[in-house]
């Protein structure tokens, strides 16, 4: 019933930007999200950009990269990430990504186990829980091109490199072959860029191995950037930048209003980011 009524499926996507840019409080925000789960889902996006690298690997097949991939199977064969095996189900693993600005607001973050098809009754290699960190590194660019390629980096290095200025609480996960959902408490801003996925508990032993192992075959991290009228520079001290006239790049837009025009659609992206950060403003200082 809700797509036979939807304001958005009625209008088009063209005249619902055109309904959005009217907005003039950061209420109306919380008001429009509420009218459906589609217009919740209009004015967000997947902020990840690439992936960094994951606390280990069980073999250059099953790297994180395979986690960008929404399909847990391409052409013949599977695709997703593979910690190495573990005889303790209580040693942790990270994956940990770059977003797409060094300024994002966050609040929904959804992992998916991979269901090994290939296998006898067809296990989940799942978490019992899981957790997440957003901050910022603390190296240099050309450093951190090196680093992220360096699958040999142990967990202790890779931590050492960066900021965590935010830490979710636990959420339980699922022992089901499904884009799970982990929504926030509250929208987080990630300064910096980075964010790290922590699995934790493992579930499902290999029994030809004898280990214990986490696999997950797609990650989404959903939430808006701020790029390019807002950036930060965190080389030190976190510095917020503020350049009013920057134009969003093409890579920006959703794909829902592709066809808008590219006037429009600036003007669209300059008022959402204000009224965020107004939102945030008010939150801080009242």
């Amino acid at each position: 019933m809700e797509s036979c009524w939807d304001l958005i499926h009625w209008l088009g996507q063209d005249p619902a930007t055109s309904v959005l840019f009217c907005l003039d409080d950061p209420a109306d925000l919380v008001r429009f999200a509420a009218v459906s789960h589609s217009w919740e889902q209009f004015a967000k996006s997947d902020c990840i950009d690439e992936p960094i690298g994951a606390s280990s690997t069980d073999n250059p097949d099953e790297g994180i990269e395979n986690t960008l991939e929404p399909r847990d199977r391409v052409r013949t064969g599977p695709s997703y990430w593979s910690s190495k095996g573990e005889k303790d189900p209580g040693v942790p693993e990270t994956l940990t990504y770059r977003l797409r600005s060094k300024l994002c607001v966050i609040d929904e973050i959804r992992v998916q186990p991979f269901e090994a098809f290939f296998q006898h009754g067809y296990p989940i290699y799942s978490a019992k829980t899981v957790q997440f960190r957003m901050g910022y590194s603390k190296l240099s660019q050309e450093t951190r091109i090196d680093t992220m390629h360096n699958a040999a980096n142990s967990q202790k290095s890779a931590d050492d490199n960066y900021v965590w200025t935010y830490t979710s609480p636990q959420y339980q996960m699922d022992q089901e072959n499904v884009l799970q959902s982990f929504k926030l408490p509250r929208p987080v801003i990630c300064i910096g860029g980075i964010l790290q996925i922590e699995l934790l508990g493992r579930v499902q032993k290999q029994e030809m191995a004898g280990a214990y192992y986490f696999c997950v075959c797609h990650v989404q991290v959903i939430g808006h950037t701020l790029s390019p009228v807002f950036d930060a520079d965190t080389t030190g001290n976190p510095v917020l930048k503020y350049f009013p006239d920057a134009r969003p790049c093409a890579a920006s837009r959703s794909a829902l209003v592709e066809e808008a025009g590219e006037s429009m659609w600036c003007s669209f992206v300059r008022r959402i980011m204000q009224l965020v950060l107004r939102c945030l403003c008010r939150r801080w200082f009242r």
